[in-house]
């Protein structure tokens, strides 16, 4: 199903309603303006020769402009392609000339951009500028497009028909742009309101972009925060909460390195954010701490929820931070891995013997038992099935089974005996080491336990010999005035104190660790090895 009906759906049921809410303008428009306009910008975008099945790339702002062109580009049939531009400009251009777009809708900046860098443009062959450039870039499809009532046929999707092309935050390599068929939005839209009871009766305030998309499918009205989507760290707490309590907010998702931000705020002040009742935080494993500081800035009926999954399938697995605080967080500080849930409806989750090769087909003795670690790989409808114009990752990422096929998520984890997943890495960051492997997660729990620690990576160098020497690097409090030194004897010590540690014999302490720019939370793992390569052995 396209997500689109759905919209159109509630447009009918609930069109004098709000739908979408800019913080920090004001603006708003009602579902049925929300709508008509969609229909505006579906009957231009037709009449200027786009059809079903062009590749769009949306590079416009999150604003009330950025849902009705994208509701138009689903009505229509384009599938439309969404790049983080904080990713780099490197990054930025082998994406955009690996899905290979026809159209390109965008900012003046946007544009100016592509006629600076034609080569990876080469194959668009329609612009459409969205924001003033004094004509230079073309008329602004946003004052020249007027709304409609004569509404659009939306596009009936097949099967494999492509929705959308969104982009991995390249945290192990470089991002790789993961197809979207429509059946993947509607069953994530199922999820949304089925399992985490989002509906008309709500006011969601994303900090994804793309989420307000559900929540306009939903009946729910979406505020868009005051902030800069692509630096959630930098969230500015006093908007972020005014936002909140101006508007009513009752949900929101969004990263765990917002959540921080925002809770510690809210503590200092005593703020209570009275009107919410639900919170989701993804994109990163979530604290403890963290989790006892956003249960402390809501009212007791509220809920945290901590789902699990990435760009290829999202959500598989889930948790309350209630079961987190009350039954798995003592376990996590052990150095156990972090529990992501159960399951969700419909998911298949397994174990199975790590490999960094292709698997071809999965067989019984792949799989591994209750309490042993090894690859995550899962099954279910909101598993996307390849990646754009990309056959090698694809092949690397999915396993056949029968006629299904099962998803690597590139995580290594355990089930318990009650079912529950516990995520202790990504594949890829895992250490071979002489004595055994090492992986991030439960080494890095031992070490953040110090009081001065913000955070820690585990992270491999080449030693003398070319084996794997462990080095555990350290990022320190902003406000810790403890000497370092000191901090160093006293994490060996907590090092030496842990079977999981005490082999590794090298620390450091790092400045500010580099992360992704999607969630500001996921550690740049490979550039810090780098970085402890050249410190501990600058003459290599």
């Amino acid at each position: 199903m396209n997500i689109a009906e759905s919209f159109v759906g509630i447009a009918e049921q609930f069109g004098d309603r709000t739908g979408i809410i800019e913080a920090k303008s004001g603006k708003a428009v009602t579902f049925a303006e929300l709508n008509s306009r969609s229909d505006g910008y579906c009957t231009y975008f037709v009449a200027q020769g786009i059809v079903p099945g062009d590749v769009v790339i949306l590079m416009v702002t999150p604003s009330i402009e950025f849902i009705c062109l994208t509701l138009a580009l689903f009505k229509l049939g384009a599938p439309i392609v969404l790049i983080d531009p904080g990713m780099g400009y490197k990054n930025l251009l082998r994406c955009i000339e690996r899905v290979e777009p026809k159209v390109l809708i965008g900012i003046p900046k946007a544009l100016a951009f592509a006629k600076i860098f034609q080569k990876p443009f080469h194959t668009v062959k329609k612009y459409f500028c969205c924001g003033n450039s004094f004509g230079i870039l073309g008329p602004d499809i946003c004052t020249c497009v007027a709304a409609t009532d004569n509404p659009t046929a939306v596009h009936q999707p097949g099967q494999d028909d492509l929705a959308a092309i969104i982009f991995t935050t390249g945290s192990t390599g470089p991002p790789k742009g993961v197809r979207y068929e429509h059946g993947v939005f509607s069953a994530q839209l199922q999820f949304i309101r089925d399992y985490y009871g989002i509906g008309p009766a709500d006011v969601d305030q994303p900090a994804f972009p793309l989420f307000a998309l559900f929540s306009a499918a939903l009946g729910a009205c979406s505020v868009i925060p005051d902030m800069d989507a692509t630096r959630p760290a930098r969230v500015d707490p006093e908007k972020f909460v005014a936002s909140i309590k101006r508007y009513q907010v009752t949900y929101s998702f969004g990263s765990p390195t917002i959540w921080n931000v925002v809770s510690r705020y809210c503590l200092k002040n005593r703020i209570i954010l009275k009107s919410i009742r639900k919170v989701l935080m993804a994109g990163a494993p979530v604290p403890g701490d963290l989790l006892q500081r956003v249960t402390a800035i809501l009212p007791p009926e509220a809920a945290i929820f901590t789902p699990y999954g990435a760009t290829e399938s999202l959500p598989v697995a889930s948790i309350s931070g209630h079961e987190i605080l009350t039954d798995t967080w003592e376990e996590s500080r052990q150095g156990r891995g972090t529990c992501v849930g159960r399951a969700l409806p419909g998911i298949s989750l397994q174990i199975m013997a790590i490999s960094d090769n292709p698997v071809p087909e999965l067989h019984p003795d792949m799989l591994l038992k209750p309490g042993e670690i090894g690859e995550i790989i899962v099954r279910g409808d909101v598993v996307t099935k390849a990646y754009q114009n990309n056959p090698e990752e694809t092949c690397l990422a999915k396993i056949c089974e029968g006629d299904t096929f099962w998803h690597r998520m590139g995580d290594v984890g355990y089930l318990d005996a009650s079912g529950r997943l516990w995520f202790c890495g990504r594949r890829a960051h895992r250490l071979e080491t002489a004595t055994g492997p090492l992986y991030t997660i439960p080494c890095e729990a031992i070490i953040n336990e110090h009081p001065d620690v913000n955070r820690s990576a585990l992270v491999g160098i080449k030693g003398k010999d070319d084996c794997c020497l462990p080095v555990i690097l350290i990022e320190l409090h902003k406000d810790t005035h403890i000497d370092k030194k000191q901090v160093l004897t006293e994490v060996k010590t907590l090092s030496e104190g842990s079977n999981l540690t005490k082999g590794i014999k090298l620390f450091l302490i790092h400045k500010g660790f580099p992360v992704d720019i999607r969630h500001n939370a996921k550690i740049f793992r490979e550039e810090l090895a780098r970085w402890a390569q050249k410190k501990i052995f600058p003459q290599q």
